[in-house]
Order: structure tokens, then sequence, then C-alpha cells
């Protein structure tokens, strides 16, 4: 077989192999193309939700959640002596649910109406409010907060049930009215629950998002306190506000969208639909590689040498010694069947021990620094080779050490 048919063989075969691995770069084009706009769509679809979905507040002392802002150990300690706990998530539901001698019991039910509130709380023989809010405060004329952070503090009140609820630690103090009674007062004045006695109804309020939370239940007379205020009765229908449950209603202000003319959002869509298939059509198109046959070979000396006549023309030594050391050390670690990764240190211990020389010897000669001039390039290319004859004689005894001077080690030691 001669050597024009074994270049037409390879030329035909490196075609073929060509020609089979385009479809399959096409094929891995599409697939990156689709996977990014498949990211684009999710990171669109998952930020349009958070977006447009409102805050979980309706978490905040939640009877049926037992997370740390929910309020699940009070409703299962209320259940314990056998008092009814009904959750109630539809402000027209709680009506029903009221009977003579039931507990109102709602954090603050922002979502809803003054008049909705106002109905609910009147149907009801005790109310306890969880959370003082400006606005409950002023609904019930219960007074106003206060600035005032006492501490600890105790009942100090005529009211009977909190007599055995000892100290706790409030979040929130306020002012009473005129002719609401306050308890666990400061000493300012100010009370950490104010209760408001009418001829047929009770209403009572405290900061309860500080108190009755499941991670602050436990600590000083916190679990008393809410069995005193909602304990009282043998029933306690338990409102949960929510904004699925609001019945506020008005009017709402114009958008950027609603000034916007029809016509802004379709062009926008087809500006970038159009951009987005002019970067398809005239984009960069990275693919497999293509091996194309050279018009001339290159042998690889003539590449040696003329790497070696730029490096001598820039006055190189060091990247020339480099050179010289990484292709001393390839060797020797192909020699002393050493991995490919081996590093300069490791070839320089091992040759150390197949000389018989103290290990570190050979260190600052393959692995030192460089080279600063051409005479001290020319001696170091000279002790590598010298140390290359080395490891081959003890390597194989019964060979002829060569010559330095011989010019077929030209290629091994020049840069």
């Amino acid at each position: 077989m001669t050597l024009l048919e074994d270049d037409a063989r390879t030329e035909a075969g490196t075609e073929a192999s060509t020609a089979t691995a385009r479809p399959r770069g096409r094929w891995r084009r599409w697939i990156g193309w689709l996977i990014v706009v498949l990211m684009l769509i999710g990171g669109t679809a998952i930020a349009a939700r958070l977006v447009t979905t409102p805050p979980a507040v309706g978490a905040m002392l939640d009877p049926e959640s037992p997370g740390d802002v929910g309020a699940r150990a009070l409703a299962e300690i209320l259940r314990q002596p056998g008092i009814e706990v009904t959750v109630v998530r539809s402000s027209s539901e709680v009506r029903s649910h009221l009977d003579d001698g039931a507990t109102l019991a709602m954090a603050d039910p922002l979502y809803l109406t003054d008049e909705t509130v106002r109905a609910m709380v009147s149907d009801a023989p005790r109310t306890v409010l969880l959370s003082g809010s400006a606005r409950t405060l002023r609904l019930f004329h219960l007074g106003e907060s206060a600035a005032d952070s006492p501490g600890r503090v105790t009942a100090d009140c005529e009211i009977p049930e909190f007599a055995r609820v000892g100290a706790i630690v409030p979040g929130r103090m306020f002012t009473p009215a005129d002719g609401i009674d306050g308890c666990f007062a400061g000493q300012d004045g100010s009370a950490a629950v104010l209760s408001d006695d009418f001829s047929s109804q009770r209403i009572s309020l405290v900061d309860g998002t500080v108190l009755f939370t499941n991670d602050r239940l436990a600590e000083n007379g916190n679990a008393a306190l809410g069995l005193a205020l909602l304990g009282q009765t043998g029933h306690v229908v338990w409102y949960v506000p929510s904004s699925g449950d609001s019945d506020i209603t008005g009017e709402t202000q114009d958008s950027l969208g609603s000034l916007t003319p029809g016509w802004v959002t379709p062009a926008i869509l087809v500006l970038l639909l159009a951009g987005l298939a002019a970067a398809l059509w005239r984009g960069r198109r990275f693919g497999p590689l293509v091996a194309e046959t050279l018009p001339v070979t290159v042998r690889a000396s003539e590449t040696m040498h003329g790497r070696a006549r730029l490096t001598a023309k820039a006055a190189d030594a060091p990247h020339a010694a480099e050179a010289i050391r990484e292709g001393t050390v390839r060797r020797l670690a192909q020699r002393l069947a050493l991995g490919d990764r081996t590093s300069a240190h490791e070839v320089a211990d091992a040759a150390s021990d197949r000389l018989r020389i103290p290990r570190g010897s050979l260190q600052e000669l393959l692995a030192g620094p460089p080279p600063s001039g051409d005479q001290q390039l020319v001696d170091l290319a000279r002790r590598l080779a010298e140390l290359e004859d080395a490891v081959d004689a003890a390597l194989h005894p019964g060979l002829r050490t060569p010559n330095p001077d011989d010019p077929s080690r030209s290629g091994r030691t020049s840069p």
C-alpha cells in the first residue's frame, strides 16, 4: 500500500467523521438554546409569583400554625380543660359560631372595614383583641399606645382572673382611656392589658404577638395570661384574618399599564422577537471543531527550531530555560515510570534515588530560579543533558553513554 493511498483513506475517514459529527453538534446547539429559553421562562414565572403573591401575614397568631409565630400551643392549652376552640377564617361565618357563652379572639383585622369589625365584636359576649394596633384602639376607644417599656410587670389590678398570672414581660404598653381598666401597669401608668366592661360584654386588648406565640408562650406567665383571657368561657371562636377575606373596596389609582396605549405592549413584544431572531440569524454560532487537511506538512523539528530562533531573537533566557526544564522533566518522568502530572520536585527526588545521591541535590537544577543570561542558560542546558545521560546509564548500565557533543542531541537541548 502506498503513502498516497494511506493519505486518501485518512482524508476519507476524516470527512466521514466530520459529516457524522455535524448533526450531533447541531442537536447540542439546539438543546443548549432550549435549556436557556426554559430557564428564562422559569425565572420569569418565579419572579411574577413572588411579586403578585401577598405576604403571608395570616400565619401570625394562627391557632393551627406550629411555626414560631403561630399560636397552636395556646390553642392546645385551652383544649386541655375541655374548652372548645373553633378556628374561623371567614368574617361572615363568625356570627354563626358565636353563642351566649363564647369568647371571640382575633388579631389585627387589617383586611376588614371598621363596620365589619364592630359588627363582629357586638355579637360576642367576650372579645380578646390579640394585637394593639392604633386602629383597634381607636375603634373601641380603649386608649392609645405608650412609649414605656417597663420590663417585668405584675397584674396589680382588681380583675380576679389575673390574680394568679404572675409576672410577664410585655412587648407594648398602652395608656388606658377614661373608664378603661389597665392591668400589668408600669410606673408611668401605662398598662399591658386593657379591659372595658360593658353591661353585657367585655373587650380586652393585649399585644399577643410578643406573649402568645409558640416560641414565647413558655416564658414567664405568658401561658397563664392567655388562659386567663381566653379560658373564662367554654367556647373560643378564633378568627384568623387573611387577604382573601377582605371586604375593603375602593377605586384603584392609575398605573403605568393603564396609562399606556394598547399598541405599546404588542410593539414591544414584536421588537423583542425581532431582536431574538436577528441574534439567531447573525449571531456567531459555536459548533464542533472541523478537522481540515493542511495544505503543507510542517515537521516538528522545523517548529522546534523556529521557536528556538524566536526565543533567541527575543533574548528571553528565562522562557527558554523553562522550556528546556519542562522537556527534561517530561522525559525523566517517562524513563523513571512516573505519571504525566508528576511535578519537577517529585522527578528530582526519584532521579536522586536512582542515582543514589542525597535527596534535594537536584531540586535546584530541575525547579530552581531561571537563569539571567545566555551563559547561565548554556550551563543549565549542559547540566540537564548530563543528568539525562546519568539516569540513562543508571537505568541501562549495558548501553553506551552518548557523547554530549553528538549533533543528534541538539534537538533535545535546544529551547
